[in-house]
């Protein structure tokens, strides 16, 4: 999901569209909180 994310951050950023830009931003905060908070009480951390 964050390597999605950086994909369409820098297609937002090539291309004139603010939405890619926001989409990518929004997926790589999204991806980065379900790697490093502990979803349905597992212990291991997927990096």
């Amino acid at each position: 999901m964050v390597v999605l994310g950086l994909i369409l951050l820098i297609i937002g950023l090539v291309l004139p569209q603010s939405i890619l830009t926001t989409i990518g931003i929004i997926l790589i905060v999204v991806g980065l909180v379900l790697n490093l908070v502990p979803i349905g009480g597992s212990r291991r951390r997927v990096f």
